[in-house]
């Protein structure tokens, strides 16, 4: 164990005010919190900042101008351009003058619909600038769901651009925007549309402008300053998806975000000035705010803004080119990623031609790393490969491997170790702690960890109810357990552990005995309703590139799970099919494969990437229906 770890984790837990209060050290602030912990103003309470200043102009007021900020490598448009701080300052210095030319201000919420581009790290920054709240949709999201956000965050600017390129796909942006914006309740003042080449926008004046042409207009000037915020002022505004269609718009916070973030680069991902990191997600999501934008300027390395996919563009190399291309130090992406490398190339043939240069550790969150995954990456990278764990709703690592504190203990299928300052619990139904090696529901102590959020957008009733289960604790939705040696495991959602005639089965577990069958690129199991059993498993696989003997694979994954679980797994059943449904994170829809089983009707997924998966495993499941 490393002592760094051991000894940063008492601290944090004993003497929480002081380990926080020396973290927020590394952070300008205009004036110093009164106070480290409030129950009611939260974390810093008092204190006032920019995090806009913080990510960039305190490192050009450093000396650091000239150092390399931000890296734009898009494979689908063959291009690879880089902002130094200086550069930086100023694109978002201009950003944010025509957002302040279009009235946006201090607490004004600003809809960011844009691909990953240069320009949408400049609008998120400006908004930062200016003191007002932004709220970044997933580009290429469907219309009905960006409306929702609007009505729900009432922005006064909605900043888009005419496209978005996703694989060999080029997606118009503004007629969705349009319609958005026709069905909204909310009137939109402004939109702000950047033109790319690909595709030309349609402009409707007067609310619409073209960015170009109001940059130009606004260019004499001058750049706003930056705004000075509390600590509990919201910086943005992320949406997840609701259990009841509703989305919910989680809310973060200017002072800890800024404190938790900029010491979790250091500790977690060893990365300080100057260092280059990578995370391969998108700025629509949590790790995109996070670990694209905000971190790792705020730590005042170099950040990577990549637009691509892990396969396709072009092929399964390209993510260890662009690794070797700008000499990244920490990678971070998601499993659904290297599981595609794997796929389309099971010997890591591009991996061993292009190697990974100065690449020393890779980190993978979104969904749970399957050992097999992990393992096949350590093969073939002979780096360590850390499974994390957080939520949109913590914002930053709560489970991890502190790599940055010298703790290099891992143990495959487990996420690693609570992240100092977040104290977990495994609890049952009756509210109790369980034994080391039983799942519960896995929940976490109050107060939550400066980042976590503190409230809901317009539905404090709804952040009430993550902490009405179990009082005095956040329930993350999660089941899983610790192990004797004091590893944390993540199995899944709580409704990923199905009932089977009475016994509690975790799916998570049965896709770790999966994954392992020779032969099987990925694979998801869930519960599927049954009369006389109330739940039985199912299970779904992807074949492996190149695989033979495809026939006996079914079976090979059924006498494989029930070898290790014994009869009482239950699984029966088990479907070959090409495609697997996923978000645009990489994450599997596992209720969208519980749905297809149970024969229900429902629409596709706003967050689904490819609706096609659906009918594909459609016509596995009921070959009889499709033909």
């Amino acid at each position: 164990m490393s002592d760094a770890y051991r000894q940063t984790w008492d601290l944090s837990i004993k003497h929480p005010e002081a380990f926080w209060s020396q973290a927020a050290r590394a952070i300008d602030w205009i004036t110093p919190p009164d106070t480290t912990y409030d129950p009611d103003r939260g974390w810093f309470a008092g204190g006032t900042l920019n995090t806009a200043w913080n990510a960039v102009d305190r490192h050009v007021a450093n000396g650091r101008g000239e150092d390399c900020a931000l890296i734009y490598d898009s494979p689908v448009t063959d291009t690879v351009e880089r902002w130094t701080y200086a550069g930086l300052q100023d694109e978002v210095g201009r950003v944010a003058a025509m957002l302040e030319a279009r009235g946006v201000g201090r607490g004004d919420r600003v809809v960011i619909y844009m691909p990953m581009i240069p320009q949408t790290v400049f609008a998120m920054l400006a908004c930062a600038r200016l003191g007002a709240i932004h709220s970044v949709v997933f580009g290429g999201f469907a219309a009905h769901e960006l409306a929702k956000r609007i009505d729900d965050a009432t922005p006064r600017a909605l900043l888009t651009a005419s496209c978005g390129i996703e694989g060999s796909r080029t997606i118009a942006y503004k007629p969705l925007v349009d319609e958005a914006l026709a069905s909204a309740q909310h009137e939109v003042e402004s939109v702000l549309v950047f033109q790319r080449p690909q595709v030309a926008a349609e402009l409707r004046a007067p609310r619409d402008h073209d960015w170009a042409a109001l940059r130009e207009e606004t260019a004499h000037l001058p750049v706003p300053p930056c705004a000075e915020m509390a600590a509990n002022d919201p910086l943005y505004i992320l949406y997840t998806s609701g259990t009841t269609g509703t989305p919910k718009g989680v809310v973060r916070e200017n002072g800890g975000h800024a404190v938790n973030l900029v010491w979790s680069m250091p500790a977690i991902y060893d990365i300080g000035p100057g260092d280059v990191f990578w995370a391969a997600s998108d700025v629509g999501w949590v790790v995109g705010h996070s670990y694209i934008v905000y971190a790792p300027l705020l730590a005042g390395a170099t950040t990577v803004l990549f637009e691509g996919k892990p396969v396709g563009t072009p092929d399964a190399g390209t993510f260890w080119r662009v690794i070797q291309r700008h000499k990244v130090k920490t990678f971070f992406t998601a499993p659904t990623a290297i599981r595609a490398i794997r796929k389309e190339d099971p010997e890591a043939s591009f991996l061993q031609e292009i190697g990974t240069s100065n690449l020393k550790v890779i980190f993978l969150a979104g969904e749970r790393a399957d050992p097999e995954t992990i393992s096949w990456a350590e093969q073939h990278t002979r780096l360590p490969v850390i499974d994390h764990w957080w939520q949109t709703e913590l914002g930053a690592p709560a489970i991890a491997t502190c790599f940055g504190l010298g703790d290099t203990r891992r143990k495959r299928g487990s996420a690693g170790f609570p992240v100092p300052g977040n104290a977990f619990a495994i609890l049952g139904e009756d509210g109790q702690p369980v034994p080391d090696g039983k799942s519960g529901a896995v929940v976490m102590r109050e107060p939550l960890a400066p980042c976590a959020f503190r409230t809901l957008w317009n539905n404090p009733a709804g952040y009430a109810k993550n902490f009405t289960s179990f009082p005095g604790f956040y329930e993350t939705g999660d089941a899983g357990h610790f192990d004797t040696d004091g590893f944390l495991h993540i199995m899944g959602r709580t409704d990923d552990i199905i009932n089977v005639a009475g016994h509690r089965l975790s799916t998570g577990q049965m896709e770790q005995i999966v994954a392992t069958v020779d032969g099987v690129a990925e694979c998801a199991v869930i519960g599927a309703d049954d009369a006389l059993k109330g739940q039985i498993p199912i299970a779904f696989v992807i074949p492996r590139a190149g695989a033979s003997d495809l026939e006996s694979l079914a079976p090979r994954v059924i006498a494989e799970v029930r070898s290790e679980l014994g009869a009482v797994a239950a699984l029966k059943t088990a479907f070959v099919v090409p495609q697997l449904p996923k978000t645009r994170s990489g994450k599997i829809l596992r209720n969208v494969l519980r749905k297809i089983m149970n024969g229900e009707d429902f629409p596709p997924p706003p967050t689904i990437e490819d609706p096609g998966a659906l009918d594909a495993i459609r016509a596995v499941v009921y070959p009889k229906a499709a033909a």
